[in-house]
């Protein structure tokens, strides 16, 4: 495995280093706890910091409270870190504070090793608290841009659409194929790391709920879920018919115009047109072409649901793939 040091883990050693330094500075007792929140209050994005910092700052308060109180009026004994325990941390749980459980029982011990509750004790505390975890958000102000990683998502699911319906064409012209299919696992896995990522993304940004590019993959997976259905049924057509031609010229054109755009009412109008033209053609003469046009009626249908959904979809502004040419539009 590849030794790696992340931005992440740089943040999380200067931030710790620099929280101990400055609790050390003012004079406080137990200095180093400080550190320890600062490493734990470090997370992966920005909304999950907030969370964190606010459920061990609540936490930190219900510890001192209860164990002031407890060990007050009880007694300094290790019998009573019990009873504190007992009681605090149902407290927390219910506060929906259960992620600062265990730097809380650091205060707790604290107070424990002091055996008296003062008015210093509890400032003491406090710094700590708001030392570590203040270091830690402003760590976390920083967080790198995922738009190349996103990008790059983008790119490649779109070859993958392409190279799918490249293989939809070959089939519908020929009846024969000797693709392997493995495009249709790597785009899977493909837009499963890229809805996380552009979670990720949503996460880093405090007021934004969703983002364009969660929107777009998410769309994506939905065009993706069509393009699984009608494979067998295109891979079941053995006959070789007029309207599978058409098909597939449409589709060949189709493929050469994915990106990220929203212009998916070009092509409806398209699919609307020769879905007209099929409507004027002659019946099918035998059971076998029967078939097969239904087979290309219901892969009509599907696309126009694939189209339709694209065209739901607000567009990437600024963004474009390989094969867009906003000329003549997409999907």
């Amino acid at each position: 495995m590849k030794f790696r040091i992340g931005y992440r883990t740089v943040k999380t050693a200067v931030g710790a280093t620099l929280a101990i330094m400055i609790a050390q500075m003012l004079g406080l007792e137990n200095y180093v706890s400080a550190g320890i929140l600062t490493i734990l209050c470090v997370k992966v994005t920005k909304k999950d910091s907030l969370r964190a910092s606010w459920d061990r700052i609540f936490a930190c308060f219900i510890a001192i409270f209860v164990a002031s109180l407890l060990f007050e009026i009880l007694a300094y004994h290790p019998l009573v870190i019990g009873i504190v325990l007992l009681v605090f941390i149902p407290l927390a749980v219910m506060f929906k504070a259960s992620d600062g459980i265990v730097t809380s029982s650091v205060i707790i011990l604290h107070i424990y090793s002091a055996e008296q509750v003062t008015v210093g004790l509890i400032l003491n505390e406090v710094g700590i608290i708001i030392i570590g975890v203040g270091i830690a958000l402003l760590a976390n102000l920083y967080m790198p841009s995922l738009d190349v990683k996103l990008k790059e998502y983008q790119v490649e699911i779109e070859q993958n659409f392409k190279l799918i319906f490249d293989e939809i064409v070959i089939y519908l012209r020929t009846n024969e194929s000797t693709w392997d299919g493995k495009e249709i696992t790597e785009t899977y896995q493909l837009i499963e790391e890229a809805k996380a990522l552009a979670f990720r993304e949503v996460e880093n940004h405090v007021l934004r709920n969703e983002s364009l590019y969660y929107s777009y993959f998410k769309m994506r997976e939905k065009q993706f879920e069509i393009i699984e259905h009608v494979l067998p049924v295109v891979t079941a057509i053995d006959e070789n018919v007029e309207q599978a031609e058409m098909i597939a010229d449409f589709i060949e054109d189709l493929s050469e115009h994915i990106h990220p755009g929203n212009t998916a009412s070009l092509f409806i109008d398209k699919l609307q047109q020769m879905r007209a033209q099929f409507a004027e053609m002659s019946l099918p003469q035998t059971r076998e072409e029967f078939e097969a046009r239904a087979d290309l009626l219901y892969f009509i249908k599907e696309m126009e649901e694939y189209l339709f959904i694209k065209s739901q979809f607000a567009g990437l502004k600024g963004s474009k793939s390989l094969y867009q040419n906003t000329a003549t539009g997409e999907q």
